[in-house]
């Protein structure tokens, strides 16, 4: 299992345990919705909220070709589900690196940051931006008026 999994499965861990414990004490009802409560976290805090990741080397080459930004995230950060929930459906035009399985992509972010691995970090026209407005990344998928 890789890290990314870590803390989604730690959610469903604890969950599962408190809503046993409820359940064992007669009240099924709250078992039952807690445990839903605890997978949703579980979910939103997992690499599947997320549009498939791929290599940096990769990104930046479909980059070039049709301007797209590249987005350096990884899985848990809320800074990163926030903006991947903000540009709602308009995510899926951009390109995403996810830094823990690709090594390039940590060294693009680290290079950009000073040594720290702060995410999201979105490159335009190869320009880093740590941890913009997801107003502005939405306005770089326009096209120039």
């Amino acid at each position: 299992m890789t890290r990314a999994w870590i803390l989604p499965m730690l959610f469903v861990v604890c969950g599962s345990a408190v809503a046993a414990a409820l359940a064992v004490t007669g009240s099924p009802g709250a078992a039952a919705s807690l445990l839903l409560m605890f997978v949703l976290i579980a979910g939103l805090n997992s690499p599947l909220v997320f549009p498939r990741s791929i290599g940096a080397v990769e990104a930046q080459r479909r980059s070039a070709i049709d301007g797209r930004p590249i987005v350096y995230w990884r899985p848990g950060c809320k800074y990163c589900l926030r903006l991947r929930i903000r540009l709602g459906r308009s995510a899926r035009r951009l390109h995403w690196v996810d830094i823990w399985r690709d090594p390039a992509g940590a060294t693009v972010v680290r290079a950009a940051n000073d040594g720290d691995e702060t995410v999201p970090t979105v490159v335009v026209a190869g320009r880093p931006h740590v941890n913009p407005d997801h107003g502005w990344v939405r306005a770089q998928l326009s096209p120039p008026a």
